[in-house]
């Protein structure tokens, strides 16, 4: 899946599109041509900066559906729907709610590619895709980036490789928690693996803001025998809901 939004509100989808991924007889798991894309009425103008990101106009969705009139049959398709995928799901996950998706669980292609190749450099959908240039996928399909069909194709070959690789269950419980990611992102240790850090530097690490960073600490110290949960430093200004 891919969506492409015309701002942050949660009925601001402007297209959603589709490649499937399916299980042949031979046991290995396909691209295959089942795919599309549907333009969608946001309800309001797009913004400016996501339209200079995706190009779509709002002359072009002026007669389009609403999300909440597409969403469900895209979503919620006929035939044995195992999962539904994303490249940061997590997006797709704010507008795909429960009650629209029934339920049907995610993978997170992008955390499962922090856990399968982590010698990678980096891993936006783009990047994986000429890093690691996988096998059938046609060029101009892929194209152009920012679109919503175009970007789940280029996921779903990943897809196909992870499920070709380990089993769905482990994607799927991969998911559901935060991105391990295999070096430091930011900072004076920018670019380290957590391995090389001492002690102290991955408790500091460990309650950091960021649920990445502190998952991916944690996990470190975890493998070194400290299982102890890190203290987590109230801000000095509470909030008020």
């Amino acid at each position: 899946m891919d969506l492409e939004t015309g701002g942050t509100g949660l009925n601001d989808v402007c297209e959603i599109g589709w490649q499937d991924v399916v299980m042949g007889k031979d046991g290995k798991w396909h691209v295959t041509e089942e795919r599309g894309a549907l333009l969608v009425n946001p309800g309001r103008p797009i913004s400016a900066d996501t339209m200079a990101v995706h190009h779509i106009l709002d002359a072009q969705v002026a007669d389009a559906p609403l999300w909440k009139e597409i969403a469900s049959k895209v979503l919620r398709p006929a035939g044995c729907l195992e999962a539904l995928a994303a490249h940061r799901a997590a997006f797709e996950q704010r507008y795909c709610t429960p009650r629209l998706t029934g339920g049907t669980p995610w993978i997170c292609t992008w955390k499962c590619a922090l856990r399968l190749w982590p010698d990678l450099p980096r891993f936006s959908n783009q990047m994986l895709r000429y890093q690691r240039m996988p096998v059938g996928l046609v060029h101009d399909i892929g194209l152009p980036a920012h679109r919503a069909m175009p970007d789940a194709y280029v996921s779903a070959h990943h897809l196909r490789d992870m499920l070709n690789e380990t089993s769905l269950d482990q994607l799927l419980a991969w998911s559901s928690e935060p991105g391990l990611l295999p070096r430091v992102p930011s900072g004076p240790d920018r670019g380290k693996r957590w391995d090389s850090l001492a002690d102290e530097t991955l408790q500091d690490f460990a309650r950091d803001r960021d649920a990445d960073i502190r998952f991916s600490a944690q996990t470190e110290l975890a493998c070194r025998g400290d299982r102890s949960e890190p203290r987590t430093i109230e801000p000095a200004q509470k909030s008020f809901l």
